[in-house]
């Protein structure tokens, strides 16, 4: 494990973000997202009857319908031990197969970074 200590300012930021939308909204995930003009989108999971988006997909989901047109980084709190397959599909669709994607346990600590390729 890695502490968030280890990332640049930028990168810690969007971990907070998620961080505090899951602890905020008592969701099983938080995400964060950083576009290509440094603008932040964070956001929880969603859980409706009718729609179901984990967290990391409604905040890319929020950056598309911002009018961002890319993504420099994303960012996942969870307890999940990896990101799904479906979260970096949405992140590679704005960001880009080189996009990091940050993956913080519930205490804030990164676990892992991989690219959404």
């Amino acid at each position: 494990m890695t502490d968030t200590t280890d990332l640049g300012p930028e990168d810690r930021k969007i971990v907070t973000l998620a961080r505090s939308v899951r602890a905020r909204n008592g969701v099983p995930e938080g995400a964060a997202v950083r576009d290509e003009t440094g603008r932040t989108y964070a956001a929880g999971t969603v859980a409706l009857d009718s729609l179901k988006l984990s967290a990391l997909q409604t905040a890319v989901a929020m950056a598309v319908a911002s009018g961002a047109t890319s993504l420099e980084a994303a960012a996942v709190v969870s307890e999940a031990g990896a990101a799904s397959d479906a979260d970096r599909a949405a992140v590679r669709d704005l960001g880009g197969p080189d996009t990091p994607v940050l993956l913080a346990g519930p205490d804030g600590t990164l676990r892992s970074t991989l690219s959404a390729g």
